[in-house]
């Protein structure tokens, strides 16, 4: 299987290091070959071409370049050939001319064969010529001179020059191709060196060892030589067995890149060579799963397969793209100047995502969401820098920016939060989370008509704690359903208080999308509506508008178990979101509440005015109470009420209490003596089910 992160085919540029590099080795190579040629004369050349033994060797050589024994680790340099047995048998018996002429044969037929690059194939060729001529060197320096005339063959006391002969050829073909790899992928020569001595090393010097007994086999019979195909084949079985469970453990199954495992290993390797940045993005594809959904898992694996083919053509050389499962993947930048250079890499892979896919008649346009972090700027190892991109990549897809750099300050996993997620489940148990109510008054005759109850955490060291703090984190662990219980339970038992004393407000709470997803949340409400005896119209559910517009939210169980039970939602943030009528009619919306950052400026700004009354007239045509958030004058209150509006909250009326103090405040405004027919006429009677005209 071809290596999706391989790119060498690609030209390098030209005037680049890699180009004056790959230049220079092959113009110093093909001189030699040229010179070697040139030496051994047209007599002995044509003396070769009627030796059934030389035609013997071509054929071995040039299917044993065809075929490389690729090794694990070995991708980046090729793999060894059985070619290099019987070229360096030609070496031993016949001379540096015959060799090299016999190898560069069997390079420029592959390269045909295989449609390789000019340059590498050029190349290839060179390098090996300058291998075997290390090695015909250190023959003549031992005295010995083979030629098509006069064929060596080498005996037992000749052991040691046949082994230097070979560690000078397979010392030169190694580090010449390593400087080549390094300089593609930016790393260090020993790095490579080390990365691909190993196992490939050995299959080199086996192959080198076996053709001193070539030659002392062809020598005594050229018809004997094919038997050494019998091993050959052996070496291909291990090797390739090999490369398949490395493959296996390093890899995707149904893209072929590499994993979470490989990415780990390559950047450990980048930031041990790193003398500046290493960047690490985490890519996660918008939408993806509506297209499973849609059309089956086997068009979503055809279309991950065309997502990894575009951004392996669209990082730069030495880059490493991973797939880590799903629709996520990772891009590793083992060089990269600052964070500008970055955010262009990425956003090259956001645009190479962004072209139309068509697939079973039908054209997708992807997105993705990309999550960026540095090393050393964000992290200083892999396992935090992955953690972190995660959060990155978070962050775009909530703020829909599509690219953001890693920010500490936005990051809801540091220490001290993890350390205030388990204060967190101790003060659940300890009692030190605590509801404040803040009333809810009819703006007509100012008659309360509910309060909303607000999450406060009296924390024994910090003093209290304030939801923006630790809601959020508590979305992102298990701690949400805790809580929410927690919620619920302390809401209708105070609700409870209060309807025994004739104040039947309803209590409201504000609920996330954690929540509205959980199937659990109907059985809990019920169970508290059932223990502390009220009934379900004593209970208003909040929800963001962005929340409940979602798909996942519109069509959720939850909701609908809510409404069998009686209980009603209302849409908190109203005008902040992107509401559909027909989605609206068809909730069980009792209210919706406009947003405070429109009512705040009501008097300010004509267009939060026209806003308003908007959103006022809007909730009455669908037969929904409008209630106004953050009023903190009169005259605002004066405006809302003369456009119509319902009801309202805010300072102007009343702060968040305790529940002893709200308590007393609801006494002082309702009393005895107030009719629950007046309250019940907008908390309960008239209270609609769901929409007019609607149904869930």
């Amino acid at each position: 299987m071809k290596d999706p992160t391989d790119t060498r085919d690609i030209g390098p540029r030209r005037g680049s290091p890699l180009w004056g590099y790959l230049a220079g080795v092959t113009l110093i190579g093909t001189s030699a070959l040229v010179a070697a040629l040139f030496l051994m004369g047209p007599r002995e050349f044509a003396g070769l071409l009627h030796e059934p033994l030389f035609w013997i060797l071509a054929v071995l050589v040039v299917f044993g370049e065809l075929r490389p024994v690729v090794t694990p680790g070995s991708h980046a340099m090729g793999g060894a050939t059985t070619s290099t047995m019987f070229a360096f048998a030609a070496l031993l018996h016949f001379g540096l001319p015959t060799a090299a002429l016999l190898q560069a044969v069997a390079i420029v037929v592959s390269g045909i064969v295989t449609r390789k690059a000019w340059f590498r194939v050029a190349f290839n060729a060179a390098q090996l010529t300058l291998g075997f001529a290390a090695a015909s060197g250190v023959l003549r320096l031992a005295g010995i001179r083979p030629d098509p005339a006069a064929p060596w063959v080498p005996s037992g006391r000749d052991i040691g020059v046949v082994l230097l002969a070979g560690v000078a050829y397979f010392l030169v073909t190694d580090l010449l191709v390593c400087g080549a790899v390094a300089l593609h992928e930016r790393r260090p020569v020993w790095r490579v060196v080390r990365a691909t001595l190993g196992y490939q090393s050995l299959v080199h010097l086996a192959l080198l060892g076996l053709a001193p007994v070539v030659v002392v086999v062809m020598h005594h019979s050229s018809a004997l030589v094919p038997l050494f195909v019998a091993p050959i084949v052996a070496v291909y079985f291990t090797a390739a067995l090999s490369v398949r469970r490395d493959h296996q453990a390093m890899h995707d199954p149904l893209t072929g890149l590499p994993n979470r495992k490989l990415l780990a290993l390559r950047a450990a390797a980048a930031l041990e060579e790193s003398r500046g940045r290493v960047g690490l993005f985490l890519l996660d594809l918008n939408r993806f799963k509506e297209v499973n959904d849609t059309l089956g898992h086997p068009v979503g694996d055809r279309l991950l397969q065309l997502i990894a083919h575009r951004l392996t053509h669209s990082v730069r050389p030495g880059d490493v793209v991973a797939r880590l499962g799903g629709d996520e993947f990772a891009v590793l930048l083992p060089s990269v100047r600052d964070e500008a250079a970055a955010r262009e890499v990425a956003a090259r892979l956001r645009a190479a995502l962004a072209e139309p896919v068509r697939l079973e008649g039908m054209t997708f346009d992807l997105d993705a969401s990309v999550g960026i972090v540095l090393h050393p700027d964000h992290a200083p190892d892999f396992d935090l820098m992955i953690q972190r991109a995660d959060v990155a990549m978070y962050l775009a897809k909530e703020s829909r920016t599509g690219v953001e750099t890693y920010a500490p300050d936005k990051d809801r996993n540091s220490p001290a939060r993890l350390h205030l997620l388990g204060d967190l489940r101790r003060g659940l148990d300890r009692g030190e989370v605590v509801l404040h109510y803040q009333p809810k008054v009819r703006l007509a005759d100012r008659v309360p008509v509910g309060v909303e109850a607000l999450v406060r955490w009296r924390h024994p060291d910090r003093g209290m704690v304030w939801p923006d703090d630790f809601v959020p984190l508590a979305e992102q662990s298990y701690l949400m359903r805790l809580l929410t219980q927690h919620v619920v339970d302390q809401a209708l038992e105070q609700a409870a208080r209060w309807w025994e004393n004739g104040w039947r407000v309803p209590v409201s709470i504000n609920v996330s999308a954690r929540d509205l997803l959980d199937t659990g949340l109907p059985e809990v409400v019920e169970k508290a509506l059932e223990r502390h005896d009220v009934p379900s119209c004593a209970l208003l559910l909040e929800v963001g508008e962005r929340v409940l517009m979602t798909g996942q939210a519109y069509t959720a169980e939850t909701v609908r178990s809510l409404a069998r039970m009686g209980v009603t939602l209302a849409l908190d943030d109203f005008g902040t979101g992107y509401s559909s009528l027909v989605r609206l009619q068809r909730l069980p919306v009792s209210e919706v509440k406009i947003d405070r950052s429109f009512v705040g400026k009501l008097r300010e700004s004509a267009d939060d005015a026209r806003v308003v009354r908007s959103l006022v007239d809007l909730a009455r045509s669908l037969g929904v109470r409008s209630v106004a958030e953050g009023v903190e004058d009169a005259e605002t209150a004066r405006t809302l009420r003369e456009m119509g509006c319902d009801a309202a909250q805010g300072r102007w009326f009343g702060e968040p209490l305790p529940a002893d103090e709200a308590t007393l405040w609801l006494k002082e405004n309702l009393g005895k003596d107030e009719s629950p027919m007046v309250l019940g006429g907008y908390a309960t009677q008239d209270r609609l089910p769901y929409t007019a005209g609607g149904s869930l």
